[in-house]
């Protein structure tokens, strides 16, 4: 019987861009930018193959611009950036969360602010990846932390854009980006699809941003012959502008409500030996895979400790984490930048639990050894 999988040596950046055709991604607008780059030079050699779009744009605002209308156009659609670039697309990214577009925007970041130091690793975005944009929006970070997990996250964030019409970022450090391992890659007819959901109603009466019970409204196919607007302005159902008080509630409140509705599906985490901790590491990326070793070696000493890592960073999976730091006196977050995970830590925790931070910033990934010396002191 033939496998259903292939045994191949990947790069972190290739498996992204392997992962969305997987997920059926056929354009990818973007711009060159270390360290994400090889994400666009691997989609620039995979797209042409199966039919479908590769275009090096003029800048980072344009390339989100593009991914939105190829989007809107009825493909799935990405692009790939470092902070610079992030901080470029955060406009587009709010017309994307306000019109509801479904896209997939991967951002490995780098040592900043400003240009920084490119092609150094960072976390320093992940606060920006929740509230880059502004006003009160709906967005979904995936954070991968190793090559396996950028191919299957990318293609998560497909799934989920598509399901839930929401702009979705696939978020990681430079070192997972560049990072080479061996996986199981499955065959591309292995791997299933999610379509968003297309009008099937009559023309006439159709609404655009309709509330319906899944709080997610069918888009229109173009060719279809729905009548649409879309525009950046709050809107009604209809999509024309509108500063009716009562409608931009419940406008607003089903735009956010449509996460909060379906959290448990698009929560993600992994939970290593957090059932008798006394000591819990929250961390992602290349930082989580420091902690996991850490861990190691402090359980092998008798202490009692353990690591929640959150796969999907947001909307942070708040029950899991409470449930998981549930015993912890002490909950630690190494973290690649001065201090951003550890702002919601602090705000989830109990008032009795002490919550350490650990942070790098000067370009350098943290050592198991660093979190291991951290783990004593609190202990």
């Amino acid at each position: 019987m033939a496998s259903k999988y292939q045994l191949v040596n990947l790069q972190g950046n290739h498996a992204c861009a392997l992962g969305a055709v997987a997920a059926g991604c056929r354009f990818f607008a973007g711009y060159p930018i270390t360290p994400s780059s090889e994400i666009a030079e691997r989609m620039a050699l995979e797209l042409p193959r199966i039919g479908g779009v590769f275009i090096q744009m003029e800048d980072e605002i344009a390339s989100m611009g593009a991914v939105l209308g190829a989007s809107m156009g009825g493909l799935k659609s990405m692009t790939a950036t470092s902070g610079p670039g992030f901080s470029l697309k955060q406009e587009h990214l709010g017309y994307g969360a306000g019109a509801e577009i479904p896209c997939v925007i991967a951002n490995v970041m780098r040592g900043g602010p400003s240009t920084g130091m490119p092609t150094r690793p960072s976390q320093g975005d992940i606060m920006q990846s929740r509230w880059g944009t502004h006003g009160d929006h709906a967005t979904i970070v995936l954070a991968p932390a190793s090559v396996k997990e950028v191919f299957d996250e990318t293609r998560r964030a497909f799934a989920l854009s598509e399901k839930f019409r929401v702009p979705v970022i696939v978020l990681y450090d430079e070192v997972i980006g560049h990072l080479v391992e061996t996986i199981e890659l499955p065959k591309p007819e292995e791997c299933e699809q999610v379509e968003r959901k297309w009008a099937d109603s009559d023309k006439k009466t159709f609404k655009p941003y309709a509330e319906t019970d899944d709080l997610v409204p069918p888009m229109a196919r173009p060719g279809d012959g729905y009548r649409v607007h879309t525009t950046g302005l709050t809107h009604a159902e209809d999509g024309f502008p509108t500063q009716d008080p009562e409608t931009v509630v419940r406008v607003t409140q089903r735009i956010l409500g449509k996460l909060e509705k379906h959290a448990d599906e698009i929560a993600s985490y992994e939970e290593v030996d957090c059932k008798d901790a006394d000591t819990v590491i929250v961390a992602i990326g290349i930082s989580a895979r420091a902690a996991n070793q850490a861990i190691r070696q402090a359980r092998k000493k008798g202490g009692k400790v353990g690591l929640f890592r959150p796969i999907t960073l947001w909307p942070f999976p708040e029950k899991p984490f409470k449930q998981a730091v549930q015993k912890a006196k002490t909950v630690i977050v190494p973290e690649m930048n001065a201090g951003q995970l550890a702002l919601e830590i602090e705000r989830l925790c109990q008032s009795e639990q002490i919550v350490e931070r650990l942070n790098r910033i000067d370009g350098e990934a943290l050592e198991p050894g660093e979190i291991l010396q951290k783990i004593g002191e609190a202990q």
